[in-house]
């Protein structure tokens, strides 16, 4: 036995006792003669003192991380350390056995408050992952996946695998294709969601489905996205409606964050929100609601304008209480942001209304009384307030309005602290136009279109609504569902307008499309974000830091070297060869 004892459960009523530890020196110090080592595991710090002269000859050919065993008797400390859970006791070194030398020169230091190269951590993740806070993140994530097992345990669903070994399917992403030994030139497609299987499952009568699944998405990383993988809590529930979905996303999720968390937590019902709504007063469709600043549409207030850049545009408009305090420099920097490349605004127009009523600074010269008085009167725009103006074709100028919005509540501290704030964006698009101008889905081609078939056959596609929904959390898209589609006829139509005809559809979504012919249950789900809920709750701004091996941002793991090349044999059989420009 290596340990009596974790160095996290000492205490003062382990005065006298002999026991055994094992960990990593994390820190050697040398005071008044006698050696003292922070002695580090999993559970916590204990203070080894090493006072025989030879111990203190065999420690100092050990470098701070390695790996060792001591035994030991627990005395109290004479200077308590009451920061510290085991800081009331210290354990006199009797014997020491170094279990696994660490390299002298360490690539970083681990336990440090000191900025290290993210690729740096990412090659050496098994030192990095020692870190405490990096660590804690870990051990946290393990425990919120119990308790959403056992929550949904609880709840009646049952938990069942599917296959990583899929066909390819249109998720919205690009697929990760494995080309198949056994079936020369053809290929599976690893799953961007379980999503046919567990409408399948449906069909073949289970009640309440479920699984902690692996998603894989060949998509482009973002703080808040895992390049290639992540993880979801996948569940679907048959004679089930929107609410029915609702109902246990609220009851899982208030559990699930009130347990790791002392922030305040929304209750269900959440706030529902519908698409065209969240888009007009937010500018994006997963809004932050702890940002109290609201996007209103002011075209026809400045529909007699003589100011050229709001002519035939849409205007929107943001007005910031006490924005007024702001000095010029405040309002230079808001209309750098909203001019880059990444905002993309032609420009960002804006007045002040002063203490004495008056508009001043910016475009005030084109804000005539009958203007001033509408936005008083209509849009809020009290006496020491600022207003902000995008105007741009529609679409545009929501979006941007939206980026601007985000901007304002960080650099003006709005952004409400210490709490969770959720909202179920409901009534989306059934389709949206693509790059190219053609029809396209917006959300999950799986989805029941509201009003059924009468809606597809007689409506503009894009005036199609559907049974879609996303959980949005501070600001972060934290769940996708929808009622499904389970009629074939529907389903033929729905992709039919999207530019498939009946056979693709069987060749594509046979099995789908084969079982719905089978008496199928009308049955939705959803699918919260494992990964970006445990960012959340961790605090963390970055996903990488929750996850024990991510893979950098463009998508390669350090660690492992991985993608990598193989071997000519290896490629053949496969039945693959590589053009010449790949080698």
């Amino acid at each position: 036995m290596y340990r009596t004892k974790t160095c996290g459960e000492l205490t003062i009523k382990n005065v006298n006792e002999i026991v055994e530890l094992a960990g990593w020196i994390q820190k050697i110090r040398n005071l008044g003669g006698m050696e003292f080592i922070d002695l580090r595991d999993e559970f916590g710090i204990t203070q080894i003192i090493i006072s025989e002269e030879k111990l203190q000859e065999q420690v100092k050919e050990y470098p701070k991380e390695s790996c060792i065993h001591i035994k030991g008797k627990v005395v109290e400390r004479s200077n308590k350390n009451l920061k510290m859970p085991t800081g009331e006791i210290e354990v006199v070194a009797e014997e020491i056995e170094l279990l696994g030398k660490c390299e002298s020169t360490l690539p970083f230091e681990i336990n440090t408050d000191q900025e290290v190269r993210e690729d740096l951590r990412l090659q050496y993740r098994f030192l990095d992952l020692r870190n405490e806070k990096l660590h804690n993140n870990i051990l946290l994530r393990s425990k919120i996946l119990k308790t959403l097992r056992d929550k949904m345990d609880e709840l009646g669903f049952t938990e069942i695998q599917t296959p990583i070994l899929a066909n390819s399917s249109p998720e919205g992403a690009r697929d990760y294709l494995v080309p198949s030994r056994l079936n020369p030139g053809e290929f599976y497609a690893l799953p961007q969601a379980p999503q046919q299987f567990k409408q399948l499952l449906m069909v073949s009568g289970f009640n309440k489905y479920y699984q902690l699944a692996p998603c894989f998405r060949d998509e482009d990383p973002r703080a808040d996205r895992a390049p290639g993988e992540f993880y979801q809590l996948d569940y679907e529930m048959s004679f089930a409606t929107q609410e029915d979905v609702f109902e246990v996303m609220e009851e899982v999720v208030t559990h699930t964050f009130k347990k790791f968390t002392d922030w305040e937590v929304d209750e269900g019902p959440y706030l529902r929100i519908p698409y065209k709504e969240a888009m007009e007063k937010y500018g994006i469709d997963k809004p932050d609601l702890r940002n109290p600043l609201i996007i209103q549409d002011v075209t026809k207030a400045f529909k007699n304008s003589e100011f050229n850049a709001f002519k035939d545009k849409t205007i929107k408009a943001i007005v910031v209480e006490n924005g007024a305090e702001q000095g010029r420099k405040f309002f230079d920097k808001m209309g750098e942001f909203a001019v880059a490349e990444e905002v993309g605004a032609k420009g960002l127009a804006w007045v002040k209304i002063d203490n004495q009523n008056e508009v001043v600074g910016g475009i005030a010269k084109f804000i005539t009384p009958e203007i001033k008085e509408r936005l008083q009167n209509e849009y809020g725009a009290k006496s020491n307030s600022a207003i902000f103006f995008i105007a741009d074709e529609f679409t545009k100028a929501q979006k941007i309005a939206g980026l601007v919005r985000i901007e304002l509540g960080k650099r003006l501290d709005l952004i409400q602290k210490g709490v969770y704030k959720f909202c179920f964006i409901v009534d989306f698009p059934m389709y949206e136009l693509s790059d190219e101008g053609t029809i396209d889905f917006s959300h999950n081609p799986f989805s029941m279109p509201q009003g059924g078939l009468e809606a597809l056959e007689t409506k503009e596609p894009l005036d199609v609504l559907a049974y879609q929904y996303d959980l949005v959390c501070n600001g972060y898209e934290m769940a996708s569902g929808a009622v499904r589609n389970h009629n074939p006829e529907i389903m033929v139509k729905a992709f039919e307008i999207a530019g498939y005809n009946e056979e693709e559809i069987k060749n594509r979504f046979g099995a789908l499309y084969n079982a719905f012919k089978y008496g199928t249950p009308p049955h939705a789900g959803a699918a919260p974000g494992v990964d970006r809920m445990v960012m959340l709750i961790a605090d963390s701004q970055n996903i990488r830091e929750i996850i024990a091996f991510p893979k950098n941002k463009k998508a390669r793991d350090l660690l492992m070297n991985a993608p990598s090349k193989v071997d000519k044999t290896q490629l053949e059989d496969v039945h693959i060869e590589l053009k010449k420009d790949a080698n």
